[in-house]
């Protein structure tokens, strides 16, 4: 699958948004529309996933080892970094059980016991709860033909978030997979079903949606607009259609800087709250504006995700990749 420059931005910039959510939130300040860098990435994934498995088919089995293998190894590093960290005294205000840091590790949600909240370790890795869900309801739909395969992953979709409005769940497994935030992905993938089938808009439709997306995401945040996947799930399908539709075009140049930025918002994403952590600990002292700390600190977290993809990513992935190559190389006669 060809590199489509458009997505390769919106990864950038979902992920730039959502360090600076967290800078601007340890900071004292705030800029909460940037956590909808989240629902933008959740419709991204579907997209991704949709036309990744028409172009390249693969077995199901194959596609989560895939998908694990992508996903975990840095997640795992991380959320190891930040287990010995509070077992050195690091982090005074986190509290470790075995079975919090095992459903973190393998994606089971469990409530932290520092807070009550359905987070592993690593916060943000409460969005990796989520595309484990996701993928392993891909892989199962892959097993029918390709014609029932989008209905039938929207209908299990549906009817998850139709049973949790019914029954309010209280477990954690199931209040968390009956958000309606997980049909985010099923939009991502009607339009990825749609970019394949070249029913995309043209130009000005789509430069007109990205407009209206970006102008309600602005309006959440000016105005105090209800924050909610409701009201952020759609802007983000806007978005992701207006930029695909700009892509189509051919109206979107390439541009090595934000397409580096886009390869790089996994790591950006995982990292960066290690670095605002720093920061927000080396200014707490000073009389620094919360602005300014909040600038240093999405720099410094960009800045470690960055390093974090060039040293961690990139070479876990390629000997992985390496590997996998090894192991299904057919043997020699």
């Amino acid at each position: 699958m060809k590199t489509l420059y458009g997505i390769q931005y919106l990864r950038g910039f979902a992920a730039l948004a959502v360090v600076l959510f967290h800078a601007a939130e340890r900071a004292g300040s705030h800029f909460r529309i940037g956590a909808a860098g989240v629902d933008v990435f959740f419709v991204i994934s579907g997209f991704i996933m949709w036309t990744m498995s028409e172009r390249r088919p693969v077995t199901p089995m194959r596609f989560l080892l895939d998908r694990l293998q992508r996903i975990a190894p840095s997640y795992w590093i991380v959320t190891s970094i930040m287990v010995a960290g509070a077992l050195a005294g690091l982090f005074p205000s986190m509290k470790l059980t075995v079975a919090h840091i095992f459903g973190s590790l393998f994606f089971f949600p469990v409530r932290s016991p520092s807070n009550g909240e359905i987070w592993p370790v690593l916060v943000q890795g409460w969005t990796l709860n989520f595309e484990m869900f996701f993928y392993v309801i891909f892989a199962a739909a892959l097993l029918l033909p390709r014609r029932l395969q989008l209905a039938s992953m929207a209908g299990i979709f549906l009817a998850f978030v139709i049973a949790g409005n019914i029954f309010h769940p209280q477990s954690s497994l199931l209040l968390t997979y009956t958000q309606p935030i997980i049909l985010e992905f099923v939009a991502g993938a009607v339009l990825g079903r749609l970019w394949l089938a070249g029913r995309i808009p043209g130009a000005g439709l789509g430069l007109a949606l990205v407009v209206a997306a970006l102008s309600g995401f602005a309006a959440v945040e000016l105005i105090g607009l209800d924050f909610n996947e409701v009201a952020c799930g759609p802007l983000a399908v806007t978005l992701v259609l207006g930029i695909v539709s700009l892509e189509r075009s051919g109206k979107l140049p390439n541009i090595p800087l934000l397409t580096y930025l886009g390869n790089s918002s996994y790591s950006i994403y995982l990292w960066h709250t290690l670095a605002i952590s720093v920061v927000i600990k080396a200014v707490a002292s000073t009389q620094m504006p919360s602005d300014v700390a909040t600038f240093l600190s999405v720099i410094s977290g960009t800045l470690l995700g960055v390093c974090a993809y060039e040293a961690v990513e990139k070479p876990l992935r390629n000997l992985l990749r390496s590997l996998s190559w090894q192991r299904s190389r057919p043997s020699p006669a």
